[in-house]
């Protein structure tokens, strides 16, 4: 039963789960192999019903296999967020909810179509982790579940796609579309159509990360000691006399003053002179220095810049930041400097997650951002209550005069709760501050776990998560969105045991000369002999996947198997009612204590770390610490609040606590929301633009791709480029001109009988084009035969080999012209012209010519082909 009334939105779903529901009795009595078939049979309703006829039969039968594998019974708010998803919206549901078995509902209704569903999340071991789940539910439905990662091939890839639900990262996904469109064979191919996704996290991905285009590169030419004297520039410039920072848009404004001490250090006359830029370089180079820090957006590791993603903390590997300001922030570390890259291919998510068919995703947080989802995506964002009542309190924000102050409290903070063995989280925005705090932490002699984006923490991030709602736990982490794992009050029994039992494990294997199978008896006899009889109602497929991923082995004996899965038992036994009894001490301390460190630019950002707290009808409780040294009040309004504070003449050990000064800070973050949804959506209409050129560029590629029989493309091409050329030639009355571009089709065309060209000027235009076109064709059909004597099937090899490397190349072209022209197009608002306008009339221009460029080449290369020679050698 539900807790409280649902909304209106929520409130029209009531009747199909009620249906689903009195469904569910139906099929708990059918056997597992009965349960099998009803996949095929669901299919084959769907020839006569539509899809959302079948959600009840649907909803009812996956709900029932995820009670058998996980003996859970779905909350009726799981049932409601798995339509909403179907619906191709986006479900708002609280952390705790259980969004990972909702979107597996969801994705098992449209894996009946065929065509693939993809479960989309923002990192590979929350991927890895909801595969492993969907695999336990589906093998009782006959549904394939693939996972993408990093590490594989092309074959692997191909058939992770091909299966019924892949689940898989948007980095991957991205890159994987990037890379399709860039094959040379079409056995290189990998993904699907894209038919139906489910984004976790979905504003994460399609907000916090739109901002930055997917991006595949390769080397250029460019010299890399150029970036060390940018350095050395920089390091002589002056902040606010020879440059400026403007931080909302984190950019850097050279003064005249600083032009000229940089022209002047160079010895050179222009530092914009396009032959020789050397402004790139300085302005990097002074970002390098003012806005990019280590151990806040990056760190190094072996001897590498590593970015740090600033909305989750986690390390990117193998991602760099492009246009020369990785090179820089090398530079600045004193780091070898990697050969600059030229980008090949790039999309933007905006772009990339709009080729869906259907689109849907499930959070904690869209609300704030409901107006650009709706705008930009088209996706409405429903709110769907929590299955109990929300009990965290969100206390008052602390504001500070110093930073130094601010600290020392949060610490004492900690001392307090720790006194007391109420579990604290504290959320810090940069690993630098989380191991400021550590270090204070470690003078008060409090223990404390730290979770950051560095290698040494990420690999006991599960554990230390599924630990931080236990006594006398003070965990500190930066950034918890995307985090994928609950922190339950007492500690989570299962995640706890297979810890506990894999350290152990681990040990002993360690230890080569002492026997596996004794020391196993040796645990068992240390266990409560209470706990040998509990055993938990753990289907054996399951028990076989933990202890194979716990010995990372398959070749363990059956009876050491089943010694281990007794003990796994055992542990979860024990630990379930040590953490239940632990649970219910920490209910009477007041819950998880969330403790914010700084406010972050985006409301949502906040709202994700109050989120850790209060789940599942859970007290808790949540704090911010701040002060007036800040980024977000420094930027926004600081002065006002630190007039405020001098007026009333605080002391700086005494924090405000102001109902007032709450509503400045979230009008400040209104601010900075609003600031970014503007970059956000003009990088949308920028990339709109390019996007429809790359929709076509794309298209005809994979159409060239694909086919077999290229000829008739190639003709198409030479038509139009002889029509092309044609139609200059009507335009000009002067003799010269239409002779000079007669001859510019005789070149192209390869024709080599040039006596006639003085009575074809004299010819109507379409009687040249039809003298053109019956050249063309015996010209291309004497090389044709020449060439499939060399060879059988060569022409075709060399046609599509020249159609795909100039388009290629062509389209690199393309995306560097449309980069410097989408960097210089803003100083035509100087001019009252709309700066967007221009943009896409000068892109339609350079569009023209591309495709004109390529189909000339293209003709050009195949008519005179140098390959030829080596070939028939």
């Amino acid at each position: 039963m539900f807790q409280f009334l649902f909304n209106n939105k929520v409130s029209q779903y009531q009747n199909t789960v009620q249906e689903i529901n009195k469904l569910d009795i139906k099929y708990s009595k059918y056997s597992n192999n009965d349960l099998h078939k009803q996949t095929e049979w669901l299919k084959k309703q769907l020839s006569e019903k539509t899809i959302d006829e079948i959600i009840p039969e649907c909803f009812a039968i996956i709900k029932e296999a995820i009670k058998r594998a996980t003996n859970l019974i779905l909350f009726d708010v799981q049932i409601i967020g798995a339509i909403i998803l179907h619906e191709g919206k986006i479900a708002e549901m609280k952390t705790g909810e259980g969004k990972t078995l909702v979107a597996i509902i969801a994705a098992y209704l449209n894996s009946l179509f065929n065509q693939g569903v993809h479960i989309i999340t923002v990192n590979e071991y929350l991927a890895k982790r909801d595969a492993n789940l969907a695999r336990q539910v589906f093998k009782y439905l006959n549904i394939t579940i693939g996972i993408i990662e990093q590490n594989m091939n092309l074959i692997q890839r191909k058939q992770q796609y091909q299966a019924d639900i892949t689940y898989l990262t948007n980095s991957e996904l991205g890159f994987d579309y990037l890379r399709d469109n860039m094959a040379i064979n079409k056995k290189e191919l990998v993904q699907r159509n894209f038919f139906f996704a489910i984004v976790d996290e979905i504003d994460s991905i399609l907000i916090d990360e739109a901002r930055t285009p997917l991006i595949i590169s390769g080397p250029s030419d460019n010299i890399t000691n150029k970036y060390i004297k940018a350095k050395e520039i920089a390091n002589n410039l002056e902040l606010n006399q020879d440059y400026e920072i403007d931080e909302k848009s984190k950019n850097i404004i050279l003064s005249e003053q600083g032009i000229n001490k940089c022209e002047k250090i160079l010895n050179i006359n222009n530092l914009y002179d396009i032959k020789n830029p050397w402004v790139k370089y300085i302005i990097n180079a002074l970002k390098a220095k003012n806005l990019f820090l280590i151990n806040k957006d990056y760190i190094i590791k072996n001897n590498e810049i590593v970015i740090v993603d600033e909305f989750t903390g986690r390390i990117m590997e193998g991602r760099r930041w492009s246009d020369g300001l990785h090179q820089a922030i090398e530079a600045k570390e004193n780091q070898k400097i990697q050969q600059e890259n030229k980008t090949l291919a790039s999309i933007t998510y905006q772009n990339l997650f709009l080729l869906y068919t259907k689109l849907s995703g499930m959070t904690g947080t869209a609300k704030t951002e409901e107006a650009e989802f709706d705008k930009i995506y088209n996706l409405q964002v429903i709110e769907i209550p929590t299955n109990k009542k929300n009990n965290r309190k969100d206390l008052a924000d602390l504001i500070y005069k110093t930073e130094y102050n601010k600290w020392q409290a949060i610490a004492n903070e900690c001392f307090d709760m720790y006194q007391i063995g109420r579990p604290t989280l504290v959320g810090t925005t940069s690993i630098e501050k989380s191991e400021f705090l550590a270090s204070i932490l470690n003078k008060l002699n409090i223990p404390y776990n730290l979770l950051n984006a560095k290698p040494e923490n990420i690999s006991r991030e599960s554990e230390i998560i599924s630990q931080a709602g236990r006594k006398f736990t003070i965990t500190i982490a930066t950034n918890m969105a995307g985090r994928g794992t609950d922190i339950i009050l007492g500690g989570n029994p299962y995640i706890i045991s297979k810890i506990e039992l894999t350290n152990y494990i681990q040990s002993i294997i360690m230890q080569k000369y002492i026997y596996m199978n004794n020391e196993i008896n040796q645990i068992l006899k240390t266990l409560d002999a209470n706990f040998i009889n509990n055993h938990l109602k753990i289907n054996n497929n399951n028990l076989n996947d933990i202890i194979d991923e716990l010995l990372n082995t398959r070749n363990i004996q059956n009876t050491e198997r089943q010694i281990i899965g007794d003990v796994y038992i055992q542990l979860v036994n024990y630990y379930n009612n040590f953490c239940e009894l632990e649970k219910q001490e920490i209910i009477k301390l007041g819950g998880l204590y969330v403790i914010g460190t700084e406010r972050h630019e985006s409301r949502r950002i906040d709202n994700q770390l109050r989120g850790r707290s209060g789940r599942q009808g859970d007290p808790g409780s949540s704090r911010f610490f701040l002060s007036l040294q800040d980024n977000l009040i420094k930027t926004f309004g600081g002065n006002q609040i630190s007039k405020l504070m001098e007026n009333l003449n605080i002391d700086e050990d005494i924090p405000i606590e102001s109902m007032i000064l709450n509503k400045s800070l979230n009008s400040a973050q209104k601010k900075v929301e609003a600031y970014f949804y503007d970059v956000r959506k003009q990088l949308f209409e920028y990339d709109d633009v390019i996007n429809n050129q790359r929709q076509a560029i794309y298209t005809e590629r994979k159409r060239i791709l694909k086919s077999i029989y290229t000829r008739d493309c190639i003709l198409e091409y030479a038509e139009s480029t002889i029509e092309e050329i044609l139609n200059k030639y009507d335009r000009t009355s002067d003799t010269t001109n239409k002779s000079q571009l007669l001859d510019q089709i005789y070149i192209i065309l390869n024709l080599q009988n040039t006596n006639s060209k003085n009575r074809l000027v004299s010819m109507q235009s379409n009687n040249l084009k039809i003298f053109f076109i019956e050249q063309l064709r015996i010209t291309y059909d004497l090389r044709e035969t020449y060439l499939e004597q060399l060879k059988p099937g060569l022409m075709r090899q060399l046609e599509k080999y020249y159609l795909l490397q100039q388009i290629d190349y062509a389209w690199q072209e393309h995306l560097e012209k449309m980069l410097l022209l989408k960097e210089s197009i803003g100083w035509r608002s100087y001019g009252q012209q709309d700066p967007l306008t221009e943009y896409k009339n000068e892109a339609f221009n350079l569009f023209i010519n591309m495709v004109t460029y390529i189909r000339q080449t293209v003709i050009y290369l195949i008519m005179r082909s140098r390959l030829i020679t080596s070939l028939d050698s």
